[in-house]
């Protein structure tokens, strides 16, 4: 496994690496999970993959088994913002308006979403290798520009994951339900810089 970083303005030195995330974020968050999101037949794709944002994906053997993305709180793009703080406003009605107190609107922060794995990655060990390199590549990417906070809309159980792998992830806020897909959720916040290594990459 490998982890590659980029922005749209150099996805093509990564083939078509950029669509494989798309194609996969398809098939987990729409056809396995349901959610109503902007899709077509081959891809997901929504307002927040635009030029503001940076993603950190894991391949292996050349495919693309997971990924995820990252943009500074400080984005706006045309009537967006970024997911957190349009879902604060009222803007996105799958996400409920409490989910946080208060929109943060920072260089310091920076916000992780569409965090996705490949159903290949199907054993602890590889799972929690996939998770570590994705993380890692998005706070690499957040720290150069100067962040020093991620914050996440997030699978309760994936503060427990992160704490494993040596990031201090805090929940913010109160959990909730999603009557969609059964899962919870709420917004984690952690350091950019891990705490301790627990992994060999």
């Amino acid at each position: 496994m490998h982890n590659i970083t980029f922005c749209l303005a150099d996805m093509h030195q990564y083939g078509s690496a950029f669509f494989d995330y798309l194609r996969l974020r398809k098939h987990f968050f729409v056809d396995t999970l349901g959610w109503d999101i902007p899709h077509n037949d081959s891809v997901e794709m929504d307002q927040y993959d635009n030029p503001l944002a940076f993603y950190s994906l894991v391949l292996r053997g050349g495919q693309v088994i997971g990924g995820a993305r990252t943009m500074p709180t400080t984005s706006t793009w045309g009537d967006y913002t970024y997911m957190l703080r349009d879902a604060v406003s009222g803007k996105l009605g799958t996400i409920p308006k409490g989910v946080m107190a208060t929109a943060v609107h920072s260089p310091d922060v920076w916000e992780c979403t569409r965090l996705v794995m490949s159903e290949s990655v199907n054993n602890h060990a590889d799972r929690a290798m996939c998770l570590s390199l994705i993380v890692q590549g998005l706070a690499d990417v957040a720290r150069t520009h100067g962040a020093l906070e991620l914050l996440s809309l997030s699978p309760v159980s994936l503060m427990r994951a992160l704490r494993q792998l040596g990031w201090q992830a805090d929940r913010v806020g109160e959990p909730y339900d999603n009557p969609g897909d059964g899962r919870r959720y709420a917004v984690l916040s952690m350091p950019a810089t891990r705490q301790a290594t627990s992994l060999r990459h």
